[in-house]
């Protein structure tokens, strides 16, 4: 059980997509961008979010397979055939965790680090990656200690798409702060824990050279009961009297914006690992767009879908005091 949930403890990847399919959307009603520029700005969204997300759940499942570095013992090994070195020497009978990387541990130096080398194919073989990640972790910290934070700097990380080979590559530096303490490796017993993720300098360039940068400060609260896990989702960041802040920067054709999560994002393990509620709006200088998650396909809230998706709906007010309406699937 808490092998399946490391692998599948769920993040918002969707979710900054979707935001940003929205903002393409009221841009093209209003003629500020033009139809190519909507569909790259959407992809753009959709796959730092996704990455950023997919480096989040790699960092956590790194540290929470160390009993060292954890402080709580070790997860359930999940079998994979490749080897993890630990300061500085193989250990094939402790197979790695991460399908497409392998992890190096130096625990005598000071801070510690794991290190995270990716060099081929996901799980899913639907994107390679390629660069470095590097976790710091200060001696006498351990992970699941509470207020424990480490320090983990992307560089190079350059994932290609196999499906059309397009490529995005980031770097920054991330600080995670397990605010509850406990290790995600032993969450059954624990029931929940809260950690933070916040940034202030990740960038990403893309396949024709544009670079942007994007700052994130989330809370994410992991929580299992009655057989389910559910992952919690707010925003951290005040500008001014906007509160509740997620994400905020400049996109790649130099427009600023900010997330706001107005209702906490859910995703629950009962229905899939897919978002099933929440609301939240993106500010853009010219329009405020409303986005609800967790809807059926006329735009109700709905229990987990038997089969097919569920919907989101997007409300704004363009030129003229119009209101544009679009329930889609996710």
């Amino acid at each position: 059980m808490k092998t399946k949930i490391l692998y599948r403890v769920a993040t918002l990847a969707a979710f900054s997509g979707i935001l940003f399919m929205a903002c393409n959307k009221s841009n093209s009603s209003a003629g500020t961008d033009s139809a190519s520029d909507m569909q790259v700005q959407s992809d753009d969204e959709t796959r730092f979010s996704n990455e950023s997300d997919a480096v989040s759940d790699d960092v956590n499942t790194a540290m929470s397979f160390n009993g060292s570095v954890s402080g709580a013992g070790a997860a359930v090994n999940p079998g994979y055939g490749q080897g993890v070195a630990i300061d500085g020497i193989p250990h094939t009978d402790t197979p790695n965790p991460i399908c497409d990387a392998t992890i190096a541990v130096d625990s005598s130096a000071n801070p510690r680090t794991i290190t995270i080398t990716y060099s081929g194919n996901n799980c899913n073989v639907t994107r390679t990656r390629t660069g470095v990640v590097v976790i710091s972790i200060p001696q006498g910290v351990h992970w699941a200690d509470k207020g424990a934070q480490v320090t983990v700097t992307i560089t190079n990380l350059k994932i290609t798409r196999l499906a059309d080979q397009k490529s995005i590559t980031l770097n920054g530096t991330h600080v995670y702060t397990n605010v509850s303490g406990g290790s995600l490796a032993n969450i059954v017993a624990l029931g929940s824990i809260t950690h933070t993720v916040t940034s202030s300098n990740m960038s990403v360039t893309f396949d024709n050279g544009a670079q942007r940068t994007w700052q994130l400060a989330r809370q994410r609260v992991y929580a299992y009961a009655n057989s389910t896990l559910t992952v919690t989702e707010t925003g951290m960041h005040t500008d001014g009297t906007t509160s509740g802040i997620s994400e905020w920067g400049t996109n790649r054709f130099g427009n600023s914006f900010e997330t706001v999560i107005t209702t906490p994002l859910v995703i629950s393990s009962g229905c899939g690992f897919k978002l099933v509620s929440g609301a939240a709006e993106l500010i853009r200088t010219n329009v405020t767009i409303t986005v609800t998650f967790g809807l059926d396909s006329t735009g109700n809230s709905t229990s987990c879908p038997v089969s097919g998706s569920y919907y989101f709906k997007l409300v704004w007010e363009g030129a003229g005091g119009k209101t544009y309406t679009f329930i889609l699937p996710y």
